[in-house]
């Protein structure tokens, strides 16, 4: 499925990187939340991702802006991630890859002539009422964050 601009976005409960927690997005309205979907914790196109999303974190929560990233890493995984680079938001453990196929964020991807699915990277932003506001596919590192601060605005 291919979401859309002014779509509703796909409600979920996952697991958090903490132990027995979980997060609901449509707990969340009344706030705008970035989804963003990475490959994997601690590759370096994802880990400077995370860290620009920590050094913006405070315009964005001053934005109103919840932050989550979402990636199959376990919750063990996450937690070693989130510690050791001072990640100040949640990260949500999609194991399955359910939530990664509601977003339309699982396509083929290649490394080394294999050919196999993975993450794409990718963000949301979504509004109180949880429509979809904007979306980045194919998302490159470097300057991304800025262009989610301003789409937040």
């Amino acid at each position: 499925m291919t979401l859309n601009i002014g779509d509703m976005a796909p409600d979920f409960t996952l697991p958090t990187d903490v132990e027995n927690k979980e997060v609901t997005l449509s707990k969340l309205r009344g706030k705008k939340v970035v989804l963003y979907f990475y490959p994997k914790d601690n590759t370096p196109g994802c880990t400077k991702e995370a860290c620009d999303f920590r050094d913006n974190f405070a315009a964005l929560k001053k934005q109103g802006v919840e932050v989550f990233g979402i990636s199959k890493d376990s919750v063990k995984s996450h937690t070693k991630f989130k510690e050791k680079y001072s990640l100040p938001f949640t990260l949500l453990v999609d194991a399955n890859a359910d939530v990664c196929e509601a977003y339309g964020v699982v396509n083929k991807k290649s490394l080394f002539g294999k050919t196999f699915l993975g993450i794409e990277r990718s963000t949301f932003l979504i509004d109180e009422k949880g429509a979809i506001i904007a979306i980045w596919r194919k998302v490159k590192v470097p300057g991304h964050v800025e262009q989610v601060l301003n789409a937040s605005k």
